[in-house]
């Protein structure tokens, strides 16, 4: 169910609400993951029209029509969008140098992509945000609950049982508000995104909403099963579709997106850092907050904001310790 303003009264709209939408391509939109009227109204006419069996044309006058009542699309003057700016919060990474490199911390309604090495604390940073979102907003936190798309096989519950202890939080509590899925492979990652927004819907009701979104890594499997020339274009494409489906959710929920990112070699580089992250430009020009990090002597590390909308380009020095993520 989604929700209009009328004349400042809040009033409930079903998806038969929608003019074109009757019982039958109802039940087919929400067995399709469509469930509420904003998930319709940022849908492409293709998307819905695969998904509902109907024709392109009426699949465009349902999204307008979704547009109108939930107030999204078209064009906005820049106070109003200012207004909405308000609504962005931001999740601390437990250590201040980082947040401040960050503009505050991880943003919601923007994706961070963070890219490095093994072991240079990119599934670290990702564990201490699935308990810092669950922190009240005064401490850093947005009383929310986290999700996370694995693709490794890298989540730990004893580590987030460590973080947890560290902040004097009960660590059973900590666990259940994360919810992990194993992706299987690049398809899987893919669906798991509409699997999320269910979860989400769900959990909204119940009061405990997602505010996080860690994909760890995104790029892996692409990686993998793309391999050649030949095949980039299809991965590309795909990587695309899937990076706008989480920039979606984060919309849609004002969530925060997180997604780690593996770096390959460079052989040509004769200057500088002879790394580069994976995804090209598709990866480059979807994220909205891009981070280099690297290893640097004993448990300290190196994160370089690479990419931001209106931050400056700058180096922030953090501690990994058994406690979690620190000032040095």
């Amino acid at each position: 169910m989604a929700k209009a303003k009328e004349n400042d009264e809040v009033v409930i709209l079903d998806l038969e609400d929608l003019p074109g939408v009757g019982p039958e391509t109802a039940r087919k939109l929400r067995e399709a993951g469509y469930t509420t009227i904003e998930a319709i109204a940022v849908s492409s006419p293709a998307e819905l029209s695969s998904a509902a069996e109907i024709g392109e044309s009426t699949a465009l006058k349902i999204i307008q029509a979704a547009r109108k009542l939930a107030s999204i699309g078209g064009f906005e003057s820049g106070d109003k969008i200012l207004e909405r700016r308000k609504n962005v919060a931001k999740i601390t990474t437990g250590s201040k140098a980082l947040d401040e490199l960050l503009g505050g911390g991880i943003e919601t309604q923007a994706i961070t992509e963070l890219f490095g090495e093994f072991g240079s604390g990119k599934t670290q940073i990702c564990h201490q945000l699935a308990v810092n979102v669950q922190l009240p907003e005064n401490e850093g936190g947005l009383n929310g609950s986290a999700i996370i798309i694995d693709t490794e096989n890298t989540f730990r519950p004893e580590r987030v049982i460590q973080m947890a202890e560290a902040k004097g939080l009960d660590p059973n509590e900590i666990l259940k508000n994360i919810y992990v899925a194993q992706a299987y492979n690049s398809n899987h990652q893919m669906l798991l995104v509409d699997n999320a927004r269910e979860l989400a819907e769900k959990l909204k009701k119940e009061g405990k909403q997602v505010r996080l979104l860690i994909v760890d890594s995104l790029t892996s499997h692409f990686r993998a099963e793309y391999a050649g020339r030949g095949m980039l274009a299809d991965r590309q494409q795909k990587l695309n579709r899937h990076l706008h489906d989480l920039l979606r959710f984060g919309e849609l929920f004002n969530a925060a997106i997180v997604v780690t990112n593996q770096v390959m070699a460079k052989p040509d580089a004769f200057f500088g850092d002879p790394t580069r992250p994976v995804g090209g430009h598709i990866v480059a020009h979807t994220a909205t907050y891009r981070v280099y990090l690297r290893k640097s002597k004993g448990d300290l590390r190196v994160a370089r904001l690479i990419d931001s909308p209106h931050l400056p380009e700058g180096e922030a020095i953090f501690r990994i310790t058994e406690r979690g993520i620190e000032d040095k």
